[in-house]
């Protein structure tokens, strides 16, 4: 397995990202164990503590348990919790910016409303 690590953020945010969009997209579901920490750290060429830290950022997140002696599980709920943090994220945050962009372009309203029909009409 491999990964393009960007260099504008710490590794271990990026493989939380990473956990959070299989979360989201339905890869890994509630209940299912997290890969190990040294399998992760194996498969992306990473240090088992760059791993570690990104489970524990799950974990105080409360996205992921650890069960002693068996791993990390994504608990109940968790998919729901990270739909309501990232919309929020996105309305708050991402959405201005995009906004602020479209202006900037003086980018033409009726030409962003089609390529999003467009989009819609690919899925």
């Amino acid at each position: 397995m491999s990964f393009q690590w960007n260099d504008k953020e710490p590794i271990y945010l990026q493989l939380k990202d990473q956990i959070k969009d299989m979360i989201l997209s339905g890869d890994i579901r509630e209940g299912d164990a997290l890969p190990s920490v040294r399998q992760v750290a194996i498969d992306y060429k990473v240090n088992p503590i760059t791993v570690s830290k990104s489970y524990q950022i799950l974990v105080d997140e409360e996205l992921v348990e650890k069960r002693r002696g068996l791993g990390m599980f994504v608990q109940s709920g968790a998919a729901q919790k990270l739909q309501v943090n990232e919309n929020e994220q996105f309305i708050k945050e991402d959405w201005p910016k995009i906004l602020n962009r479209i202006q900037t372009l003086n980018l033409d309203t009726e030409q962003l409303i089609n390529s999003l029909k467009a989009i819609g009409s690919n899925q």
